[in-house]
């Protein structure tokens, strides 16, 4: 069995990783995002404003890393949202829906203990790379 190429994704557009984990990694043509925070990439620090402007960074910061992977949020197949409040959600998808808004990906949301730095919202994706073609 011929062994699979696994690339590590970095991009100083979206924070550092703030542990012993990759902001992505591809295998093949998946993508697999780590979780990304509403933290500002410059600072380090989370954004202020609330869970809407966390919730706009954090895929802001996914953004950045999809396009350093080759691809878009087009290609995001899979997200799992973590709170730290459910009762944020609808103000969550309010933002989310600005990023995804046609053909879905599917996704989970939990709500948490906690999150690190005290965030309220932290997002994950899965993503394939090259084209889709859509069918219902």
């Amino acid at each position: 069995m011929a062994a699979l190429i696994r690339r590590i994704i970095t991009t100083a557009k979206a924070p550092a990783a703030i542990g012993p984990y990759s902001q992505a990694v591809v295998v093949d043509r998946t993508v697999f995002v780590s979780g990304q925070l509403g933290m500002d990439p410059a600072s380090g620090q989370l954004v202020a404003g609330g869970v809407q402007a966390q919730t706009r960074q954090a895929l802001v910061n996914m953004g950045e890393i999809l396009k350093a992977a080759g691809c878009s949020y087009g290609n995001v197949v899979k997200t799992t949202v973590l709170l730290a409040n459910m009762n944020d959600f609808v103000n969550v998808n309010d933002v989310y829906k600005q990023f995804f808004s046609t053909n879905f990906p599917a996704r989970a949301a939990y709500q948490v203990a906690a999150l690190p730095r005290g965030g309220l919202v932290e997002i994950e994706a899965v993503a394939v790379l090259g084209p889709l073609n859509d069918t219902t």
